[in-house]
């Protein structure tokens, strides 16, 4: 079946001023719902789905925590419905583990550094767009999975996942109500041989999940509706099983065997809720208000960690703790557009954003500040038109101011970092961000493009605050805390006839005073630095008739960064903040009304790198991993048969490989982990 995408334009509401697809002066990818269900046929890791799809997004890490995982080299910004999921003071990488993706009809994704959704949005937009309620008074919904690798069937690596859906509409009452469950079971790689279990960072393997979702809305008339959606969501370690170290040398990928670790279990615990009114017709304009509010729990596992150590608490070296990351956040998001001016030559978006985050991250075994409360205030109007002095020409310029302001108390850093004292303060900053787009169609089905914007983000405050080790430090002189502002330049062709469809495009992505994420012993830590990414991507659709239709998509990127400080861009950025080379395929087809099929292949070329200040190889060997699934439609529900790594392929994941660099062997060896072998899914689905 063809992509509905390639079939109708599609609206993009993360543009804020309700841009079309292919009018976009920024490549923009809409993911339908049928791909969304193609992809959860094989896998649930959302990180997964994600890459499987976008092949600028970074290879997965198949864990909780997705730190390192890029859009185009850079953090995109994460939403549900449009509220931010990212959490820009203490990012903890889990934020595409913050609702199921069984809950999501489609997603908006803006490549490229952008400020239209404020704060964050450096590599782009991640808009996880929810289901909406089915005509009709009761709509009901069930599916079940199990998923088993193929090399060894039993209790403790079987996965099982359900969900159940009811939705409708009564009068002027729309509502849906979702309730899905997963117990993930032990992977194996494509030995099967245990995978390596991350008890710091988290896990999805010998972990358990749980998402409720609810929206109900009310229609005051034809023009007028207000919405309230909640999401809870929570996915917890079960800490059975500890891991045992590689040896990255050898090429041993680290394993797992049954035990107790430290501390309690990893989790994220997210509490998400939106209320949004809409006008249709507010004296011939459209009025958006999104109110929201998100809280926010991540537990990270317990380590020995040089960072946790204090003499005065335990001997050196004996010190076990871990970290919670709390993060309370609030805000509104108001637009209002007014079409059909100057003949319908002119489009006016005006909008006010204001946001509070209090986010904190403290020692949870020791109750000890590990980074103090930060409190986040940050207010942003805004304004978009989009100009058509002819029908096949649209001029498109905005702008957005960003006031920010950091209010943090004094605080003593940990023994490990010499147990400073800091003294607090209130930081502000205002930028002004600007974009400019043209779009040209001079030909029946063709479009040139290019574009200019900026993106506005907040460094990493967590990493900041608690790695001051100097005495006599105040946070209002602390130049690590400026913000950062990422420049995005594109340009590329379209063409579309409704059967092909295919993009190219070409940016550069630059900061003058950006961020480069590298580790140092046993931990992440930042750099600020003048960095560069440019990169190409091409993409092309075919539907060959109702029944068959192809996908082609290719990424290659490269990234700098100025390591002496000397204005010149003379380093490659590692594994940690690029991606590799990819080709991503994929073949969808329908044999008859009863049986569907599904095939992807991805390809990640190899990628060299600087060498290793620590003398670890961190070259990347690619690999081609292949997935297929086939349905059949039962007299009542479907049946879907997936596998994914069809050919049992061995492999090292992208992160393993190059994303680390730490002289502690044990710290690399320990991070060594390989990619999961085959496994297969049988599903069950009805609509009822």
């Amino acid at each position: 079946m063809a992509d509905s995408t390639d079939q109708q334009p599609m609206v993009v509401t993360a543009t804020r001023s309700g841009t079309e697809q292919q009018d976009s002066p920024q490549v923009i990818r809409v993911i339908s719902r049928q791909e969304l269900e193609q992809q959860r046929r094989i896998t649930s890791d959302s990180s997964e789905i994600l890459s499987n799809l976008l092949p600028d997004y970074s290879p997965p890490r198949q864990k909780m925590s997705g730190s390192g995982e890029t859009l185009r080299g850079r953090t995109p910004l994460v939403m549900i419905d449009g509220i931010p999921q990212s959490n820009p003071l203490r990012p903890t990488g889990r934020e595409l583990h913050t609702i199921d993706f069984s809950m999501i009809d489609h997603i908006e994704v803006i490549k490229g550094a952008n400020a239209t959704n404020g704060l964050g949005a450096a590599g782009g937009v991640i808009n996880l767009i929810t289901k909406r309620p089915e005509p009709g008074s009761l709509n009901q919904h069930f599916e079940a999975q199990l998923t088993t690798p193929t090399s060894k069937l039993d209790g403790d690596t079987n996965s099982y996942r359900t969900n159940y859906g009811v939705s409708g509409n009564r009068g002027p009452v729309d509502y849906l109500f979702s309730l899905s469950y997963e117990d993930q079971g032990l992977f194996l790689d494509g030995k099967g041989n245990a995978i390596g279990v991350d008890n710091t960072q988290g896990d999805l393997m010998n972990s358990r999940a749980y998402d409720v979702f609810g929206k109900i809305a009310y229609w005051f008339d034809d023009d007028r509706r207000l919405q309230l959606s909640v999401n809870r969501y929570r996915i917890e370690g079960q800490n059975d099983y500890v891991g045992v170290l590689g040896d990255r040398n050898a090429g041993v990928p680290t394993t797992s065997r049954r035990g107790d670790p430290e501390g309690s279990a990893p989790f994220n615990s997210v509490w998400t809720t939106g209320v949004t009114w809409d006008d249709y017709d507010l004296a011939g304009m459209h009025l958006n208000v999104l109110g929201f509010y998100q809280d926010y729990e991540s537990l990270f596992g317990a380590t020995n960690s040089g960072t946790f150590q204090d003499p005065a608490i335990a001997p050196v070296g004996t010190l076990y703790d871990q970290t919670m990351a709390e993060t309370t956040k609030y805000g509104i998001k108001t637009s209002l557009t007014k079409e059909g001016l100057w003949d319908d030559r002119v489009k006016l978006t005006f909008g006010f954003d204001a946001m509070r985050d209090d986010t904190e991250q403290y020692l949870w075994g020791t109750d000890r500040t590990y980074v103090p409360k930060v409190k986040y205030t940050d207010l942003s109007p805004f304004a978009q038109i989009d100009f058509s002095p002819i029908e096949s020409l649209t001029l498109s310029a905005g702008a957005r101011y960003e006031y920010a302001k950091l209010d943090i108390g004094g605080y003593r850093t940990v023994a490990a970092n010499n147990g400073v004292r800091v003294d607090g303060g209130s930081p502000d900053f205002d930028e002004t961000l600007y974009n400019v787009g043209v779009v040209w169609r001079p030909v029946k089905h063709w479009s040139l493009f290019t574009s200019y914007s900026e993106g506005f983000a907040i460094p990493d405050v967590g990493r900041v605050l608690r790695g001051i080790d100097t005495p006599g430090q105040s946070v209002d002189s602390f130049e690590n805390l400026r913000p950062i502002v990422t420049d995005n330049i594109e340009t590329g062709v379209r063409y579309d006839d409704g059967r092909l469809n295919a993009e190219l495009s070409y940016y550069v992505s630059s900061s003058d005073y950006g961020t480069r994420l590298t580790t140092r012993n046993d931990a992440f830590v930042m750099q600020r630095e003048k960095t560069e990414i440019e990169g190409v991507e091409a993409s092309v659709g075919y539907r060959f008739n109702d029944r068959h239709s192809a996908r082609l998509a290719y990424s290659h990127m490269k990234g700098r960064y100025d390591s002496d400080d000397n204005g010149t861009l003379d380093a490659k950025l590692n594994g940690l903040n690029v991606a590799p080379d990819r080709l991503v395929a994929s073949w969808s087809a329908r044999w008859s009304p009863r049986w569907t099929s599904f095939v992807q292949i991805d390809h990640a070329f190899d990628k060299d790198f600087d060498s290793s200040r620590n003398g670890w190889d961190t070259d990347f060997d690619g690999y081609t991993l292949v997935d297929a699934a086939v349905g059949y439609r039962l007299p009542v529900g479907q049946l879907n048969l997936a596998v994914a790594n069809l050919f049992d392929k061995q492999y090292i994941t992208y992160y393993s490989q190059s994303a680390l660099d730490s002289p502690n062997a044990d710290y690399m060896n320990e991070r060594y982990f390989a990619g999961r072998g085959r496994t297969l899914t049988l599903g069950y689905s009805v609509d009822f």
